[in-house]
Order: C-alpha cells, then structure tokens, then sequence
C-alpha cells in the first residue's frame, strides 16, 4: 500500500493533489475574498467602517452610513424601519425576505447594500396601500391566501413579479415560477389560485 508522498508511474500522488489543489484553494480563498465591485471607488477599497450609501427605494432616495458588510435586508428593517421583508432563514433559502430590485425578485438577506446602490428598489410597503391594493394583493385576500402571514410580503412581492411578466399563467406556471418561496403554515392551495387570478388582471400591478 503507497503512503501517497510518491508516485511511480509519473502520476499525481494524492498528497500532492491535496497540497496544490485543495489547500491552495482553502488558502486563495481566505487570502483572495471576492468583493462586490460597488466596494471600490478608483481604486480605493470602502469600509469596513460605516460608508456613505444612497439607496433608491418605492421612489425615494435615502440616504445613510452603513458598514459595507450590511445586507439591503438589515438596512432596510433596521435603519429604514421598512419591516415587511422578514429575516427568517437569513440564506435565501425561503424567500420570505424578497424585494424587487430592477423589477426583479432577489433575496435582500443576501444582497449587500452597497450593492443595491442606483438601483430601483421596490419593498412591498412600494406596492400598494390599504387604500388602494395592487392585483395581486387583491387576488390575496379575494382567496384567503394566508395564515399567520409572516412568509405573505414576499409571496406578494415575488407574485407582483411573475404576474407582470406571466399574463393568464397557469395554476402550474405559478407553482413552478414561485418555487423560490416557502410557506410554513401550508397555504399553497389559496396562493395558487390568487397568483393564477392576478395573472390575469396584469394591467393592475
């Protein structure tokens, strides 16, 4: 049995390997960090203390100091008091934090702040009010679409954005283009009809 330190057929030993590819890539990894391009300004790195950020959210531009580490989900619920998108998972896993971003649904516990800079952000305080609901919302009540309504904003945030983009989609489109967020209480079956329902009125979101 070879201990691994030697080859002899002129192959790559397997403590080789682990010494050029898997420690390299541990090492590359903790020396070399990817950092999002928002984070340097010619070519000066910001932070880590706290930076000026502009963010441009449901038509307004606020502005604040924010470590660049900071993800659009905190700054949104602890600086800005936008409580909708809620933290629960903190991994995108569950969706129950989404926003729009450029009319596109992301995971705000996973998109830095500075990240979303000059970008258009949309919560789902930036969807509708109690006066005057957008289609989706509507479709939400209209089939009892929730429970304790805690997963509720990003369903309502990540359906405003299928049913933009899905008009008259099926009850299976829905399922399938709302794989991305999880309900815990179960209420799937109303939220496939209201989504399916809004899909139709497109023009009302």
């Amino acid at each position: 049995m070879s201990n691994g330190s030697n080859v002899s057929d002129g192959g790559l030993s397997r403590r080789g390997f682990l010494k050029g590819i898997g420690v390299g890539s541990v090492a590359g990894g903790l020396l070399s960090p990817v950092l999002p391009t928002s984070a340097a300004e010619n070519g000066t790195f910001r932070g880590p203390g706290e930076i000026p950020v502009s963010l441009k959210i449901n038509g307004q531009t606020k502005k604040l100091n924010l470590e660049p580490r900071v993800t659009l989900l905190d700054a949104l619920r602890n600086r800005l008091d936008l409580t909708g998108a809620k933290k629960v998972c903190d991994r995108a896993t569950c969706g129950a934090c989404t926003v729009l971003v450029d009319g596109k649904p992301v995971y705000s516990c996973t998109l830095l702040a500075i990240e979303a800079e000059d970008r258009e952000i949309t919560t789902v305080e930036g969807l509708g009010t109690p006066d005057k609901l957008n289609a989706v919302q509507q479709a939400f009540i209209k089939h009892d679409a929730q429970q304790c309504g805690f997963c509720t904003p990003g369903f309502i945030v990540a359906s405003t954005a299928f049913v933009r983009n899905n008009p008259n989609a099926s009850v299976e489109q829905v399922r399938n283009g709302l794989g991305g967020n999880l309900c815990r209480c179960g209420t799937y079956a109303g939220m496939l009809l209201a989504v399916a329902d809004a899909s139709k009125a497109k023009g009302g979101v």
